[in-house]
Order: structure tokens, then sequence, then C-alpha cells
């Protein structure tokens, strides 16, 4: 052992227990950096006892059984499916298959079994099985399979987004006759050494973990967490590892045996924190530990484990789970928001190469931004009704201690202080007291910056085409040419259609019309200067607010003229603001990856900016809940106030939040369903913190959130309703079930559902003229 390792172990155990536990707890609090907020995890599960027989006959065990004790040595499939099913329907993500090490080794009925099916081993049936829970009933499989070779572990990766083998001890005495693992060929520390490390190689998220308690040393509980230690240098594979106490059992050989003390435990735990690199989670199963859950808290665990609604802990049948809100109340009052995560970690998510592709779709359907859990079923678009209200903008309103560090942020954004792009990130990070505590701060800053009204614009949206010459990852409505075979049909509509859509929306009251389309192949410049005049020929006095930044640059370079010259021609025919949509992820690496060939980070921002140059006011936009992270919506954040800043001609911010199921890169398994609730709420609120002293009207879609939703977002930072739209055919296209209209009265019952006043506005905020104002209100727009 290295002299540094052997002075690492003497620290260990000589340090006063108080002080350990403190030294673990702040690496802890601060294993992502000093701003991103700590929480506690853990995944909803469902145990599959695939089967109770094993090869090894360790003395502490209660699961491993014999056949003449069993009806079946396997469940069957449809035994396997049941429990799945009865899962997924309780919520759960994750399916633990739980079984004995390579029974077929010891037992013929296993072998027998097997053969039968068609099946060689037990690994194999664990694959099978493992393949038809993940493919029928979308649950994640983690796999503990016992000792394994790279070549099987390999094979388990397109079915398994993670898997599991406890390292235990890497006491050698403990083989010895009379100790615990005499006669467990399987339980040889080196030869499970050896799997963790192929388990490396393959590149598989592996859980693993140390049980102290069965006769080990002190220093052995160190020296076998320093081989974990060394095996995650190595391969980079480990996702967490498990402090298990040992709890005799009757009807065990060491059903008399003394358990480790409580200070020899969490000094483990504590151990445990620091010899291991901060990336991986350091857990304490909470059912073997319910009288001190405080106390393992304290000792510096992250991570709870598995825990199921539906079936007991087959290890350890005694020790009933926890209730989760219990839980969740504990790691509340301790200043750490419980948060559910996948069977797989985030940053096997976020990296390249540690997801199989077979499994990746089941994977990212399941995911937040942050690559752990959804909070909810709900979706953007979806007709269910908004999780969050007028009272919880988030669902629930959370208790608990809130850092001093998320205060310090949220006074430096109230003052208008440039946040650094951390701190945003950190923001949105959030969960529980401590995202309350930004929720109600955007409220309170929208008050002081907006007052208590509410505006929205009378509007009618015109897509003249859908047709486009770009395939962008995430759209539903544009169709590639007049030949494509699509649910939606390509068209085109002419100058006439377009001009009678406008003096319909005048007729009903609206004082702007919202031009957009596709970038058809045969649009040039003059096409866009055509609609606009038609619009204007037809209605003088309406605002016309169209073109995107991407239909902008087209019609400049079919016109072979620099942006600003054919902007103040667009200005200059009666173009009155641009939408500053097609804005995605203002960050090029996700550009990339959804919309290639659409301008980029830089293209976008000359085109909104040379408009604000020329004298012609944008929106701004951002999509939101594909494949980008709460970094690329800071990076978002700030391009769109250093903008502000230079050119000044932003009116306001509308978060966009994807409509996910009928976007290409949805049916392909290659994107999350759009944000979760919460997402879609801190997007609003950190927006109005962010851009505080910029942009001071933040805009929620009724259309992507429904009117109750947006009536919750108005309690979280957001002021402005948008448009009655009259015609919505984007988000329809993408699978939205809100409509395309939106009644007045339905808007004031949102404003008034939070205590405020609706307010009729134009384009660019101003006052409405009391004839069309008498026009809108008096019939149904």
């Amino acid at each position: 052992m290295a002299r540094d390792d052997d002075a690492l172990i003497t620290r260990l155990l000589s340090t006063p227990l108080d002080d350990l536990l403190g030294e673990a707890r702040a690496r802890r609090d601060d294993r992502f950096g000093p701003l991103t907020p700590a929480r506690m995890t853990y995944s909803r599960k469902v145990f599959i006892p695939l089967t109770r027989l094993c090869a090894d006959v360790c003395h502490y065990c209660t699961f491993a059984t014999t056949p003449s004790r069993l009806q079946a040595p396997y469940l069957d499939e449809e035994e396997v499916l049941e429990i799945a099913r009865a899962g997924a329907a309780a919520g759960c993500r994750e399916a633990l298959f739980t079984l004995g090490d390579a029974p077929e080794r010891r037992y013929a009925v296993a072998r027998e079994w097997l053969e039968a099916r068609g099946f060689s081993r037990t690994i194999d049936y664990v694959r099978h099985c493992a393949g038809r829970v993940l493919s029928e009933t979308g649950l994640l499989p983690h796999v503990n399979a016992g000792v394994l070779d790279e070549d099987d572990w390999a094979m388990l990766r397109p079915v398994a987004a993670s898997v599991g083998l406890m390292l235990e001890s890497t006491s050698e005495h403990l083989l010895d006759k009379g100790m615990c693992h005499h006669g467990s060929p399987d339980k040889v520390p080196a030869v499970r050494i050896a799997s963790l490390a192929a388990a490396g190689r393959a590149r598989v998220p592996t859980t693993s973990g140390v049980l102290i308690g069965i006769g080990e040393t002190a220093r052995e509980r160190i020296e076998a967490l320093l081989a974990l230690r060394d095996l995650h240098k190595a391969h980079g594979h480990l996702q967490e590892v498990i402090v298990q106490n040992f709890c005799p059992k009757p009807g065990t050989k060491m059903s008399g045996a003394i358990e480790a003390s409580e200070a020899d435990f969490l000094r483990t735990i504590a151990a445990a924190r620091i010899v291991l690199p901060g990336e991986v989670s350091v857990q304490a199963p909470p059912n073997l530990n319910d009288e001190r859950l405080v106390e393992l808290i304290d000792a510096g665990i992250d991570d709870w484990g598995g825990i199921s609604p539906v079936t007991l802990d087959h290890v350890n049948p005694e020790a009933p789970w926890p209730e989760i809100a219990r839980l969740e109340a504990v790691c509340a009052r301790a200043g750490l928001p419980l948060v559910e995560r996948l069977t797989v970690y985030p940053r096997f998510v976020g990296e390249n190469g540690w997801l199989d592709p077979a499994i990746r779709p089941s994977v990212l359907r399941l995911a937040d931004a942050e690559w752990l859990g959804r909070d909810s079923r709900w979706s953007p678009g979806v007709a269910d009704r908004a999780p969050g209200t007028v009272h919880a903008p988030l669902g629930v309103r959370h208790e608990g201690p809130v850092a001093l560090r998320l205060h310090r942020i949220l006074d430096r954004a109230a003052s208008g202080i440039t946040l650094a792009e951390d701190e945003i990130a950190a923001l949105f990070a959030t969960r529980g007291a401590a995202a309350q505590a930004v929720v109600e701060a955007a409220d309170a800053l929208r008050a002081e910056v907006r007052g208590d009204a509410v505006t929205y614009v009378v509007n009618r949206n015109i897509n003249y085409t859908n047709i486009c010459t770009h395939a962008c990852s995430f759209c539903a409505f544009s169709k590639t040419s007049s030949k494509a075979g699509y649910r939606d049909k390509p068209y085109d509509l002419d100058l006439e259609e377009i001009a009678g859509r406008a003096r319909e929306a005048v007729a009903r009251g609206a004082t702007e019309v919202c031009l957009q389309g596709g970038i058809h192949p045969r649009y040039t410049g003059d096409t866009y200067l055509s609609i606009l005049r038609a619009v204007k020929d037809a209605c003088p006095d309406l605002h016309v607010h169209a073109f995107s930044p991407l239909e902008v640059s087209q019609g400049a370079r079919t016109l072979g003229m620099p942006v600003s010259d054919y902007l103040s021609m667009l200005r200059d025919a009666g173009l009155g603001s641009l939408p500053g949509t097609a804005a995605e992820i203002l960050c090029d690496d996700i550009r990339q990856q959804i919309c290639p060939d659409k301008l980029t980070t830089g293209e976008w921002l000359d085109v909104v900016g040379a408009a604000h140059r020329v004298g012609l006011p944008t929106t701004s936009t951002i999509m939101f809940g594909h494949l980008e992270s709460p970094l690329h919506w800071a990076r978002h954040l700030l391009a769109l106030r250093n903008l502000q800043f230079d050119t000044g001609g932003i009116t306001e911010f509308v978060p966009l939040p994807l409509v996910h199921m009928e976007a290409p890169f949805y049916r392909k398994g290659q994107c999350r369903k759009g944000p979760t609730w919460r997402e879609a709420v801190m997007m609003h609120a950190v927006a109005r913190l962010a851009l505080h002293g910029a942009i001071s009207s933040i805009q929620v879609s009724w259309v992507k959130l429904g009117m109750d939703g947006a009536a919750a977002v108005l309690a979280a930072g957001a002021n402005d309703l948008g448009g009655v739209l009259m015609d919505e055919s984007i988000s329809r296209a993408a699978g939205a079930s809100h409509g395309q209209l939106a009644e007045v009265a339905d808007m004031r019952a949102a404003a008034e559902s939070v205590g405020r006043r609706l307010y009729q506005r134009t384009t660019l905020y101003g006052e409405v003229g009391a004839q069309a104002h008498r026009q809108v209100q008096g019939e149904r727009v």
C-alpha cells in the first residue's frame, strides 16, 4: 500500500468522529462546486427477484435459498412483467433485477429450467427479461447479477441502464472456515475486483459498495473503500458506493453476530465521502436505518438508493421502506431537498459513450434537464391540468432553510447586477425551499417593475407556408416540399388569402398580425416584401409583426444586400417589429445538434441587433426542454441581456417550452419530453431575475402550458399572456392540445386568479385605442 494511503487510513480512523463527520458534510455540500445547490437523491424502483438460488452460501444471507423451498427456480416472463407493470403504474422508473450468483453452476434444476426455455445461463435469461421490461413497460433495468466477465457486462448494455456488484470487503480472512464467506467462491475479493474492473472496461455505469460488520476490521473497511476509489480512477464507471450495515437475521449462521456500532458505521460513511471522488455518490440504505436518518445525512451521504412503493426489499424483507414523504421532510429540515433520480446517474447520461444507443431513448423519455427524474407525467402541450397553482406555482409549497449563498445571488439580481453564468445556472438548479425562494423573489421583482397589470395583445397568426428547406429536428410544422407525405399537407398561401386573413383579424378587433413561415425554396426578399405590402394595403393601420431573423437573413441573401439594408426596406414598407424566434438555444454546440443549417448564435444576434439599429423592435425567445442543460439556459439569457444593453430593442422575453409529441427528434428517441413543470416555472422566474434591468416583460405561453398553467406562472414572475392568436398552427402541429384561440374572458380569469387586472396592450406595449378595446371586450375574439 502506498505511504499516502497508509497515512490516510490512520487519519480516518483516529480523527475525532465529529470532526470527521463535519469534513464529510463539507465535501458533500461542495461536491459540484460552491454555487451548485446540494440535494439528496433516490430512485423510485420495483424489485424483481428473478431467482433466489445462488452458487454461494454467505452465512448472513436470507435471500438465497434452496430449490425445495421454491415453486420454481426462476420467475417466468409473465411474472416478471406483472411486477414491472405494477411498478410502472405506481410511478417507478427503475426495475431492479436481484438474484443469486449463477445458480446453474450449483443446481441441476436451474440448468434444466433454463434449457427448457432456450437459455444456457442465468445471465442470458436476465438479459432477455430486462429487454422485455424495458420495451414493454419503459422501466429502466438495473441488474445485480453477481460476478460477470467483460462480455457479459457488454451484453447487458443495450437493456440495462446501470448494473450493480457489491465489493462488500477486501478482507481475505472472511473466506476462512467459520467466517461469513467460507464456501462462496464469488466472494473472493480479487474475483469481485476483477469483475468490477471488467464492468468499467465495458463502460457500464456501476453501483458498488461495502458491507460492514461481517467480521472485517476497521482498517479493512477503509481498504475496501480505497480499492473502489482506485477502480473508479482507472475506469470512471462508479456512480455510487453503498455503505451498508450488516443486520443479523434469524435463521442464519450469523444470527447472533454483533453489529457494527453506530459510531463505526457513521465513521465508515464519512470515510467513504472523504476517500471517493466527488462525482461518486455515497449511499446508505434508509430501511436498515430508519431510526437514524438524520445521522446518516450528517455523516455525508447524498443518496438513499432505491425505494419501492410496490415491493419489499427482498434482500432485507424484515426492514420496510420509509415513506417517501417522511424522507422528504427529514431531508428538507436538513436543507437538502429530496430529488428523484434515474437508476443511471446524470453524468453517465450527459457524457458520450456510457449509454448504449438502444437504451438511450428510454432514458431521455424519463429525464429532466439535469438528467434526473422528471417531476411528474406532465409535459408542455398535454391536455392534463398543470401541476402548479397560483398559490403554489411549483405544485407544492416547500419548507426548510435556504443557503445564504442563494440569498446573495437573489439580492444581486434584484439590484440589477449582471449575474455570472454559474450563478444563473445555480438558480435553475434549485429545488424545494430554495426553488420556492427563487420563485418568490422573481414575483416580488415583477411587482416592483411591472406592477399588478397582466397584459395581452389581440392578434392573429398567419403562417403563410409550411414548406421549408430546413430540417430542424424539433419542428413538426414545416414540410420539405409540396409532395411530402405528412399528416398536415404542404401549403403556400397566395397574397389574396393572406390579405383576407388580415382583414378578418381587424374585423375581430386585432391590433397586430404575426407573419411567419417556413423557409420556402422559392421565396426571395421580394416575396417577403410582397407579403408585407399585401397586408399593409389591405389594413394600413394594422401593426405587422413579421419575419423571423432566419427569414430576414434569407431575404437579404437572395437580394444580395446587407441585412441592415434589407431591414430598412422592410421598415419603410410598413414592418412594425420582428418576432425574435429561430433563437432556439443561443449556444452553437446545441444548435449543431438540433438545427445545424440555421443561423449560428452570432448570426442570430447580428440580425436582431441590426433590426434594433434601424428602428425595428423585436421580441426574444428561447426554445427549451430537449437536449440542452441549465448552463445553456444561462448562456442564452446572458446573450440576450448583453444584446439588449447594446441595442435596446427587445420588448419582451418569451420562453417556449418544447412540445414534444410530434417533434421528429422525439419520435426518433433523440430528445427529452420537453421541460418538466418545475423547469417551465423556473425558466420564467429565473429570466425575471437574470434579465432585470434589461428586459422588463416576461411572457408566458398559454398555448404551451394551458391557461391554468399560465395563471400559475403569473405568480412566478411573468406579467404578460401574449396574444389571443386566433390561428396558432406551429404548436398544434407539434401536438399541443390547448387550442388555437384564447378567450379574453379566460385571460381575465387567469389574471384575477392571482389578484391582478388584465389590460389590453399594443404590440409595443402601448395603450389600445378605446374603439378597438370596446370591440374586443364586446365579442368573442
